[in-house]
Formats: C-alpha cells, sequence, structure tokens
C-alpha cells in the first residue's frame, strides 16, 4: 500500500524531471529543428504552412468547400459521383506544405516520433469518428515493404491515436496479401485495380471486426481508392460501418 502523499511526489518528481530535460534539450519544432515553446509541436513559420481542413467540408469525403453553401449535411458533387465504399473520412489537412512534409519524413526518413504528432491532430480532427468507433485498425502494408521499410507508418499511428483515445485497436485483423505497385502516378481507375483482391481480413480478425463499427487509419488519401478497397473487405467480414481518418487529404475536382 502507497504511503500518504507518494503519488503526489512522485507527480512532482517526474515534472522536476523533466524541466532539467527541458533546460538541457531545450524543445524544437517537429518539422524544421527550430526553437518552439514545448515539446512535439510545430513551429509558427512551418504551422503557417499547414492548410487545415475545418468545416464547411464534404460530410462524406472529409474535403473542403470553397465556399459555405450554408447549414445541414453537405454532400460534394464527387461524393455524390462516385460514393466512397467507406461511410464518412476526416483528415487533419491538405496534402501540401508542412503536411505533406511531415507525412514524407516520417514514412521515408525513419522519424518515428512524428506519430505523436500527427496522432495528437488526428485525434482531434476525427473526434466524431473516434467517438463512435469501436476498433481502431491501421491500412496494412505488404510483408515485403514491410521487410524493407521495417515499420508500418499507419500502425505507428494507431498506436498513437489508441493511447490518447482509450479505444482498442487491432494492428492485425487487416492483412496486405497481395504486393501492388506504387499508387503514384496512377489514375483513379488504375488505382482502383491496382487494389483488387490486395486485402485480406484474418480468421481471428473475423472475430473482433464482426457487428462493430472500425476507424480505419491511414496516412494520406489520393483518391480514396485505399480506403474503399480495405472497407469493402472489412464490411464483407461482417463489421457494422468503416470510417477512414488521415493525416492528410488530396482534394477532388469539384470540391
Amino acid at each position: 500500500m502507497s504511503a500518504p502523499g507518494l503519488p503526489v511526489l512522485r507527480q512532482g518528481l517526474r515534472r522536476l524531471a523533466a524541466s532539467a530535460v527541458g533546460l538541457i534539450y531545450p524543445p524544437t519544432c517537429v518539422a524544421c529543428g527550430a526553437a518552439t515553446g514545448q515539446p512535439h509541436a510545430l513551429c509558427a513559420v512551418c504551422w503557417s504552412g499547414f492548410r487545415l481542413i475545418e468545416r464547411p467540408y464534404c460530410e462524406r469525403l472529409g474535403t473542403p468547400f470553397a465556399l459555405d453553401l450554408g447549414v445541414g449535411s453537405l454532400i460534394s458533387p464527387a461524393a455524390i459521383a462516385e460514393p466512397p465504399v467507406f461511410g464518412r473520412a476526416r483528415a487533419v489537412a491538405l496534402y501540401d506544405g508542412t503536411a505533406r512534409d511531415l507525412v514524407h519524413r516520417l514514412k521515408f526518413n525513419d522519424r518515428l516520433d512524428l506519430g505523436r504528432t500527427m496522432a495528437r491532430m488526428m485525434v482531434a480532427a476525427g473526434r466524431e469518428l473516434l467517438e463512435e468507433a469501436d476498433l481502431v485498425v491501421p491500412v496494412p502494408l505488404h510483408g515485403l515493404r514491410l521487410w524493407r521499410r521495417r515499420f508500418n507508418q499507419s500502425a505507428v499511428l494507431v498506436r498513437e491515436i489508441g493511447r490518447r483515445s482509450g479505444k482498442p485497436y487491432d494492428l492485425r485483423a487487416l492483412v496486405r496479401v497481395k504486393a501492388t505497385r506504387s499508387q503514384v502516378g496512377l489514375t483513379r481507375h488504375q488505382r482502383a485495380e491496382n487494389l483488387q483482391g490486395a486485402f485480406r481480413v484474418t480468421d481471428t480478425g473475423r472475430l473482433r471486426v464482426a457487428g462493430r463499427r472500425l476507424l480505419l487509419i491511414d496516412d494520406v488519401t489520393t483518391t480514396g481508392a485505399t480506403g474503399n478497397a480495405a472497407a469493402r473487405v472489412l464490411l464483407r467480414a461482417g463489421a457494422a460501418g468503416v470510417d477512414l481518418l488521415t493525416f492528410a487529404t488530396v482534394t477532388r475536382d469539384g470540391v
């Protein structure tokens, strides 16, 4: 049994240790390395390079409208013309400037520490989806690509999102069984074709996803082909619904 006041003493010691570390290693911007007021944050210059997504935006795709079209549930022409398989998508920012730099550094420069900052923003941007989700699932990498990269950036984000939100997550329910070619440079139709048969829900995964609302996590949404392919497989496995949360998104025509 802990002595009276011991938890308070421990908290005080932790704060003291954090302050000492801050004096020796002052906090710096996670994007450019400039001095910041707090750790795992962005400086004013990098923050100004963010194009955060705020309402009004398409309630299905999460992409912003150029003009405020009024109060109510708003669906973009792109979502009406090609309704996504997933229910709703949300993202922190448009995929350019600082947002693109952070994604690239996490994915290609082994900056796993960025997962903490990016996940914190994703929890805020996807709060409504997280509140309704029963389970959080990352978009998986194929084994060969995972071996080359050594980590799955979506799984890094899922762990941090789960820790911050308290939501349960499963890193192995959905697997990638097809080594697809890079999506870069492909058209929307080519991307969808490239991902046919790419995902599978494991036998144990079926028990986890059946009847539950899922939140699918990825770093970027480009055309939505990856989210659609993964959501389709999860719904066929019995999921009650699948939403998509990413750090950044590319706008579609008509939005």
